[in-house]
């Protein structure tokens, strides 16, 4: 692990003072055991101080050797305070934000090797619904939230015939919908062609948001009229990612990035929620 004291704190300008080891006068020597005894002190403010600051995590049987900021010193206490993920799951995206109404995120992939989670790349921002995340089962159609709990990544979508991925995908044609009207019986499903429902998300937009778009399946097992539908990853309209109406939004690069790492015989899924619910545990 990198040295997390730099130079510049202030026992290391004390440290140096350690020079006066190498004048032998006897002058010195009360000098010397005054400077000891104040690095030692100054060791162990700054210890203290980075402990109660939460640079330190509890990781249990997460790895810890690539954490590199609070934001994923969270996330492994999240996964550890959700134990009950399925044995299955190899494969792990985290989402979540500070306070429940932010549409602005974090992302973290991780790995399952053995019993141990592992991060595979550096957090990422990502946007989220507009209104944040919905409380556990509260999601509703048109809330403009993102819901929250443990999901299955599904059906990837793209523009083009060709992707860079292991995960099996559908190529997107201007016949695709994703039904969002409660009272089809189409509801929170794809429909390619005709369909008697009354409102739909087009799968293919003038825009590139959905050029690459992986389902998450949030009310899908069963379907619930009214409880939400098309609930998406997807890309940003730029480089920062923006809100939604309650998808999961990400820069292009990162998606690739995503999309390169993904396997189907891991199967990829999201946890998504603000910090407390996670950390609380959402999956006990």
């Amino acid at each position: 692990m990198e040295n997390i004291i730099d130079e510049n704190f202030p026992w290391s300008k004390t440290q140096n003072n350690l020079s006066l080891f190498l004048k032998p006068c006897k002058e010195n020597i009360f000098e010397l055991i005054i400077i000891l005894i104040e690095l030692e002190h100054m060791r162990i403010f700054w210890f203290i101080l980075l402990i109660s600051s939460g640079f330190f995590c509890n990781a249990g049987s997460t790895s810890v050797a690539q954490i590199s900021d609070k934001h994923a010193c969270k996330v492994l206490q999240a996964i550890n305070n959700n134990s009950n993920l399925p044995d299955s799951i190899r494969q792990l995206i985290v989402v979540f934000n500070h306070l429940p109404k932010d549409s602005s995120a974090i992302l973290v992939a991780l790995e399952k090797v053995n019993s141990t989670w592992n991060m595979v790349a550096s957090p990422v921002k990502a946007g989220i619904g507009r209104k944040g995340f919905a409380d556990p089962g509260e999601k509703r159609e048109g809330d403009l939230k993102s819901p929250s709990g443990l999901f299955r990544l599904g059906k990837l979508f793209c523009y083009d015939n060709s992707v860079s991925t292991k995960m099996p995908f559908i190529q997107t044609t201007s016949a695709d919908k994703w039904i969002d009207d409660p009272e089809s019986p189409d509801y929170n499903r794809l429909v390619r062609g005709a369909t008697s429902a009354k409102s739909w998300e087009n799968m293919k937009l003038t825009s590139n948001e959905y050029y690459y778009c992986m389902v998450i399946e949030y009310n899908f097992y069963p379907v619930v009229k009214g409880m939400g539908s098309a609930i998406f990853l997807h890309l940003s309209l730029g480089e920062n990612p923006n809100a939604g109406a309650g998808c999961v939004i990400i820069r292009q690069k990162d998606m690739e990035w995503l999309l390169k790492w993904m396997t189907p015989d891991s199967n990829p899924s999201i946890l998504m929620g603000t910090e407390k619910m996670l950390i609380n545990g959402l999956i006990k």
